[in-house]
């Protein structure tokens, strides 16, 4: 099923020609109206009539999370204050959050693009949608809120948190579609096996997940333990939010609403624009963002674009799953390492949870990597050589995946935290100073 198969399913010709079009009027909006892009275009000796074909792009300057956090709070806007009927924002974790505002027709930019993201996990009229993303100044919650109205699903705005709550809810209304993180996702298994819940009682079809890096392991043991199809979402509230792009039931990658938002792949260091299937950083523009057009927004995602017409018949690109984020980057003793790669050894040894906490340390001038993660029951029981074991196990596989020997520790089940929001995988107790 195809929410909008005029968009989403138009010839690379006719697509190129809008996305022409719209990056000319967005170009010229922000320069006459942002006062950061106007500074930043008289410098570069930019005028907004410079963009004459698609390629013109890469004359534009970048903009980046700090350009955004020196614009706090209204900065970015190009409309008038009043204009704007919602604003959200990051969670300011590392600094000064980013502000996203929205006008009403940003609003329904959003419940448009989000209802084609739920529309391809096979969401209907008839489906309960159980929206466990929290509500509030994070965009989740209410951008899979506004799809899910746009396309006359039910929505059951729970928000985060309050598992047993959701568990109950997920049994007697007979949710057919749940959005949440995906180890939020995971979290949901484990109470159900612990209430001795048979998920062939639930109704649960499809799960769109999103907000966090996961794996192609990770889907997988969310399918086996929930039942369901496991989809990838994508979005950031520099952008939109959720919504800017999604993945079909082909599961080959996400489909970017390129009538929306304009994909680059450049890479990270260089800052050159790369061909298509090359791995690098991903660059949004956003081409119909009516209050707070951004443009070449440097996301830090690391993936790749395919062009290629999806089976599904879609023939927006597709961006493959992030594999790492250039700020998630490790560098250990002089190697790169995800800690996506950790996570899918880990994912392979039967036995594990699919939690872990990855422990950086530097003793005595030396990088040190310390992976905890959670054993079953059974095996946490079993004998101390069965388990060194699969120490040693472990310590293989992850060595196969990053080329680097880690200090593995094997601890009780449910003795790392759970996290309803985004699970934080990384600790990097190291002095850089």
């Amino acid at each position: 099923m195809i929410w909008n198969k005029e968009a989403e399913c138009m010839s690379n010709g006719e697509k190129e020609e809008l996305q022409l079009k719209l990056l000319k009027e967005v170009v010229k909006r922000a320069y006459e109206n942002v006062p950061y892009y106007k500074n930043r275009f008289d410098k570069l000796n930019i005028k907004p009539e410079d963009i004459k074909t698609l390629k013109d792009i890469e004359k534009l300057p970048f903009t980046t999370k700090t350009d955004l956090r020196d614009s706090y709070p209204f900065g970015m806007f190009a409309v008038p204050e009043e204009e704007i009927i919602e604003v959200h924002t990051s969670s300011g974790t590392t600094g000064k959050p980013t502000v996203s505002g929205y006008t009403q027709k940003d609003l329904e930019i959003w419940g448009e693009v989000m209802g084609r993201a739920l529309t391809m996990a096979g969401a209907g009229k008839k489906d309960k949608i159980q929206n466990c993303y929290g509500y509030g100044l994070f965009t989740g919650g209410l951008g899979v809120h506004y799809g899910t109205q746009t396309i006359g699903a039910t929505v059951i705005p729970i928000s985060a948190g309050n598992t047993q709550r959701q568990i109950e809810i997920m049994q007697d209304f007979q949710t057919s579609i749940i959005t949440c993180t995906p180890s939020y996702a995971l979290y949901l298994a484990e109470v159900l096996e612990k209430n001795g819940v048979d998920i062939k009682d639930l109704n649960l079809k499809a799960g769109v997940f999103g907000a966090e890096m996961w794996t192609e392991e990770m889907r997988k043991a969310i399918e086996d333990r929930l039942g369901l199809s496991a989809l990838n979402i994508y979005g950031l509230t520099e952008i939109i939010g959720p919504g800017v792009a999604q993945e079909c039931e082909i599961k080959n990658g996400l489909h970017i609403f390129e009538d929306h938002f304009y994909p680059e792949i450049i890479d990270p260091k260089t800052q050159e624009t790369l061909g298509e299937g090359e791995k690098g950083e991903l660059v949004l523009t956003t081409l119909t963002r009516d209050g707070m057009p951004i443009l070449r927004f440097r996301t830090k995602d690391i993936t790749g674009l395919q062009k290629e017409k999806c089976d599904c018949g879609r023939t927006q690109v597709r961006m493959d799953r992030i594999t790492g984020r250039t700020d998630d980057m490790l560098k250990i003793r002089g190697v790169i390492v995800f800690p996506s790669q950790i996570e899918k050894a880990l994912l392979k040894i039967e036995g594990l949870h699919p939690q872990y906490q990855i422990i950086v340390t530097r003793p005595k001038h030396l990088d040190e990597l310390e992976v905890q993660v959670e054993a079953s029951p059974t095996l946490f029981s079993d004998e101390v050589k069965h388990v060194e074991e699969v120490k040693k196990m472990i310590e293989s596989y992850i060595h196969s995946e990053i080329g680097l020997r880690v200090n593995i520790s094997l601890v009780e089940p449910e003795s790392l935290p759970r996290s309803e929001g985004k699970a934080v995988r990384v600790i990097d107790k190291r002095n850089f100073d």
